[in-house]
C-alpha cells in the first residue's frame, strides 16, 4: 500500500466500527460483511468485489494487534496533518513527520535530525520488507485473490470402505479424525466408487480468524459378486440354457436386497440381449435406475450318452446356416 494510503484510509470506517471494538466483534463484523460482498455471492458485480476487497484490506490490518497499533500511531499522525508527499515538495511533508520525533530535544523543523529518528518512521513502514512501503504494509496477504483477509483452514482427507449395498442404500457411518476424535458421514445413496463427500466447516481452523477447512472423504466401494453399477442401473449377467434361450422361457433373476422377480425369455433370444426390468435398480434423491437383466446362453460341458445322440440328430435337422457369414463379409469390407 502507497505510504499516503495510510493516513486517508479510515478501516473502522469501512468496517463500521469503533475504535474500540474487541477482537471477537471484529471477527463477527467482519465475517458479515465477508459473507455479503464475496464474489461468489455476487458474480459479475465489480462494486461488491471493490467492497470486499477494501473490507478485507482493513480487516487484515485491524485483526493483527501489531499491525493495528501501528496503523492508529499513523493515523494519530495524520490527524496532525502530516503527509509524505512526492516530488518538490517532499522535503516539508517529512519535516512535519520527523518535527514530532526531535520534539523536547531542542530541535524544530530545521534541526539536524538524528539516526534514530528516521530509524524509527521507516522502521514502521519497512517490517517485514526491503524498500519503502513493501512488507506488512506493502501487500495485504491470504484472503480472496490477494486482496487480504485471513486465509481459509485447510482441509483435511479422509477415507473409507463401504460395502456394494451400503452405497446404493445410503447410511451414516462413523470414522476416526487425524485428532483421533470420531465424526459422522452421511453415505447419500448412490454415492459411486471413488466418489468424494465434502464435509463444509469440519478441516483445520484457519490460522488468522478465517473460514474452518473442509474434511473430504474418499469412497471405496467393494465390488459385489452379482452386480454392477451403470448410472443409477444395476447390471447382472442371467444364464439360461440353449433350451429356454431357443424355445422361450420364464426365469427368475434376482434383485439387489430383495425377492427375485420373473423374467419371460422370448424364443430365440441370443446371448447378449438385456431384459430391463423397470424401477430395481439404485433410488436416489434424483431418480431411481432400472435393474438390467443380460442373458448368457450357458453350454453344458458334460453330456451323457442320450443327450448327446439327441443333440447329434438336432444337428442333422437344423437349418444349414452359417452363423458368421455376415461376419466374415464384413471383416473383409
Amino acid at each position: 500500500m502507497a505510504s499516503q494510503d495510510w493516513f486517508d484510509k479510515d478501516f473502522y470506517k469501512v468496517l463500521g466500527v469503533s475504535k474500540d471494538i474487541s477482537d471477537a466483534d471484529l471477527k463477527k463484523t467482519y465475517r458479515k460483511l465477508a459473507r455479503t460482498y464475496h464474489p461468489d455471492s455476487n458474480p459479475g458485480d465489480a462494486a461488491a468485489e471493490a467492497k470486499f476487497k477494501e473490507i478485507s484490506e482493513a480487516y487484515s490490518v485491524l485483526s493483527d494487534k501489531e499491525q493495528r497499533a501501528e496503523y492508529d500511531q499513523i493515523r494519530a499522525m495524520g490527524s496532525g496533518g502530516a503527509r509524505f508527499t512526492a516530488g518538490g515538495q517532499g522535503a516539508g511533508g517529512f519535516e512535519d513527520v520527523f518535527s514530532m520525533f526531535n520534539q523536547g530535544r531542542g530541535g524544530g523543523a530545521g534541526a539536524r535530525y538524528q539516526a534514530e529518528d528516521f530509524e524509527d518512521i521507516f522502521s514502521m513502514f519497512n517490517q517485514g520488507g526491503n524498500s519503502f512501503g513493501s512488507g506488512r504494509f506493502g501487500q495485504p496477504t491470504g484472503g480472496f485473490r490477494g486482496y487480504g483477509g485471513p486465509t481459509r483452514g485447510a482441509d483435511v482427507t479422509a477415507r473409507t470402505t463401504i460395502d456394494f449395498i451400503t452405497a446404493t442404500k445410503g447410511e451414516t457411518i462413523s470414522l476416526q479424525g487425524e485428532d483421533g476424535k470420531p465424526f459422522k458421514v452421511k453415505i447419500p445413496a448412490g454415492v459411486a466408487d471413488g466418489q468424494k463427500i465434502r464435509l463444509r466447516g469440519r478441516g483445520r481452523p484457519s490460522p488468522d480468524g478465517g473460514e474452518t477447512g473442509d474434511i473430504v472423504v474418499a469412497v471405496t466401494v467393494r465390488p459385489h459378486p452379482v452386480f454392477t453399477r451403470d448410472g443409477l442401473n444395476l447390471r447382472v449377467t442371467v444364464p439360461v440354457t440353449f433350451t429356454e434361450a431357443t424355445l422361450g422361457a420364464t426365469i427368475e433373476v434376482p434383485t439387489l436386497g430383495g425377492d427375485p422377480v420373473k423374467l419371460r425369455v422370448a424364443p430365440g433370444t441370443p446371448s447378449g440381449r438385456v431384459l430391463r426390468v423397470k424401477g430395481r435398480g439404485v433410488e436416489t434423491a434424483k431418480g431411481t435406475g432400472d435393474l438390467l437383466a443380460e442373458v448368457q446362453v450357458a453350454v453344458p460341458s458334460h453330456l451323457d450318452d442320450a443327450a448327446r445322440e439327441a443333440l447329434e440328430r438336432y444337428h442333422e435337422l437344423e437349418p444349414k446356416e452359417n452363423p458368421r457369414a455376415d461376419l466374415m463379409s464384413r471383416a473383409r469390407g
